[in-house]
């Protein structure tokens, strides 16, 4: 009987640390406590990346520095995926900034 006693204390310290861990800070919930890390910055307008300015690029979520200054300096841009295609910036980058940005086309 008291093997059984001391097993139950032991799964409800078990149950407890674990609620402790998982558990969301107080006044949260746990789904609100996940959205707020994984949405960006939201965005009024894509950014044209053939027109903009390193400072309006660098509004775009998700974009470093040296990404948007490399959009730049290889412009024209048929399309946004010319971005992956051409190796402007990496997989991980473009996936990032790809809902953010759009290509309009320059008509000279």
């Amino acid at each position: 009987m008291a093997c059984v006693r001391f097993s139950a204390r032991i799964l409800l310290s078990i149950a407890v640390v674990t609620l402790a861990f998982t558990a969301p800070a107080h006044g949260q919930s746990p789904v609100l406590t996940q959205s707020r890390a994984a949405q960006p910055s939201p965005q009024a307008e894509p950014v044209d990346i053939n027109t903009a300015s390193l400072d309006q690029l660098m509004r775009v979520p998700g974009l470093p520095r040296t990404w948007a200054a490399r959009i730049i300096r290889y412009r024209p841009y048929r399309g946004k995926n010319e971005l992956l295609d051409r190796g402007i910036v990496s997989a991980e980058i473009y996936a990032r900034i790809k809902d953010h940005i759009v290509a309009h086309r320059i008509h000279n």
